[in-house]
């Protein structure tokens, strides 16, 4: 795997000791982490397109860790978050996890329990850049159609035969066919209700 592709871990926190305490940890299972002691250091540096997470401490001078998770979902950046904090607060604790924490940890803990939310973290995000991956692509296919075309794709995943289909078109049926099969071909649909699985797909991330 390339330097470019491998797994990073961020890691903000203002605590020197713990900050190094936690790569050590992580170098042990070959894992590369970047440290920041503000969390305005870590909101400026620009993400890389591999999978990663950011292991946060919840009270930090200048900027609580929970602002830090707020500016970054208003950013729209989508990475998996671990809280670690001193201080068992349990409301915290809620408001961080709704907000889509992976774990919450008080320290100290286990080498293990930190190992653990990590992997956690770093399967959450290679499973969100897949599934956005796959919709992208989806994406592409569907704009790869013309208008008539994603019309005959409306028709079909309703459940509309091609006789149906030409009946609503005005056109023949031999037409309608030929439209069906660009569509099914374009959208590299096996069946009819794979290509419904795709529109569905495509309906979810159009709402979001």
């Amino acid at each position: 795997m390339s330097t470019l592709s491998s797994p990073i871990v961020f890691i903000v926190d203002d605590d020197e000791d713990m900050r190094l305490s936690m790569q050590r940890v992580l170098k042990t299972v070959g894992l590369r982490a970047e440290l920041f002691a503000k969390p305005q250091d870590f909101l400026q540096r620009n993400i890389p397109d591999s999978p990663s997470c950011l292991v946060l401490d919840v009270r930090l001078p200048g900027m609580g860790g929970l602002e830090v998770q707020h500016k970054l979902i208003e950013a729209g950046i989508n990475i998996p978050i671990i809280f670690i904090t001193a201080h068992g607060d349990i409301p915290m604790t809620v408001k961080a996890m709704k907000s889509g924490a992976v774990e919450f940890l008080t320290k100290p803990f286990r080498h293990q329990e930190f190992l653990d939310a990590i992997q956690q973290a770093l399967q959450r995000d290679q499973l969100s850049r897949r599934h956005r991956n796959e919709i992208a692509e989806l994406q592409g296919r569907y704009k790869g159609l013309t208008a008539r075309e994603r019309k005959v794709m409306d028709l079909v995943v309703s459940g509309m035969q091609t006789k149906q289909i030409a009946a609503v078109l005005g056109t023949s049926e031999i037409t309608a066919a030929v439209h069906r099969g660009h569509v099914m071909h374009k959208m590299q649909a096996g069946s009819p209700a794979e290509l419904g699985s795709m529109a569905e797909r495509l309906k979810l991330s159009a709402n979001r």
